[in-house]
């Protein structure tokens, strides 16, 4: 069975076909995938899809691109929303300084008080960081509290950041992107990730793997980067696919098949 640990069903790209891809998801042996809503104007459509699909679950959160549109009335709209039981995550949340579509204060500003509100909320981080390298690393290591836990989404630093994100205690999660030419570099990291540390994704619609580059991405595939990831670190996909499972039902669902009521 596989995990698409983070994708987008909630977005426009799917209106005309969402429920057909959950089940093709499901027919190509899914058992979980993870919806994200990075604005609050998807709160709701994440919500309408976890609850209508067992297998999809949600995390909502403001994305670091749409920072300027965090304030106290969305921290509290983010707060009741995640009283629902199939929301498991709070994300993404982070920084971008590659695209700076808001500006880098406050991009910062709603990062940490996001960071505060989703350990006062006891859910797992999910965490977007582009070009912010070393700003990112200072505000985790300030703020990041281990107890429930965390992941690095779309994962496109080098070895070393990484290795000290995994001393964090952080997941890891690695992209499509690394079945693309030139993908060295988080080649070695896919292969230094401890098993219980790794997780997959696609981040549908967006960066769709090879040989679909140029395509809608989709959840189911987050098989070929599962596979491509199982052939760098020499293990059987199957192995690995299972191994990712479990890495989300613990980080994500404390352990249990479905979240406590």
């Amino acid at each position: 069975m596989f995990v698409d640990s983070h994708c987008h069903l909630e977005m426009e790209s799917f209106s005309k076909d969402r429920d057909q891809i959950i089940k093709k998801s499901a027919d190509e042996g899914l058992k979980y995938i993870l919806t994200v809503g990075t604005e609050e104007r998807y709160f709701g459509k994440v919500a309408e899809i976890v609850n209508g699909n067992p297998m999809v679950y949600g995390a909502i959160g403001i994305h670091p691109h749409n920072s300027k549109d965090f304030n106290k009335n969305v921290a509290e709209t983010i707060r009741v929303s995640l009283k629902q039981r199939k929301f498991v995550g709070y994300g993404e949340i982070g920084l971008d300084f590659f695209k700076n579509y808001s500006p880098r204060d406050a991009q910062i500003k709603a990062f940490r008080e996001q960071l505060a509100q989703a350990a006062d909320e006891g859910l797992p981080i999910i965490v977007h960081s582009r070009n912010a390298r070393t700003e990112t690393l200072q505000i985790l290591g300030e703020m990041y509290r281990k107890g429930s836990g965390g992941v690095i989404h779309c994962y496109s630093y080098d070895l070393e950041t990484a290795k000290r994100l995994l001393d964090m205690g952080f997941y890891i999660s690695i992209p499509g992107t690394i079945t693309y030419r030139n993908a060295e570099e988080i080649a070695k990291v896919a292969g230094y990730i401890p098993d219980e540390r790794i997780l997959a994704e696609t981040d549908a619609p967006f960066l769709t793997p090879h040989p679909h580059r140029g395509k809608r991405n989709v959840p189911y595939f987050v098989k070929l980067t599962i596979r491509r990831i199982a052939e760098i670190r020499r293990q059987e996909t199957e192995a690995l696919a299972a191994k990712m499972c479990e890495n989300f039902v613990r980080l994500f669902l404390n352990n249990q098949e479905a979240p406590a009521e």
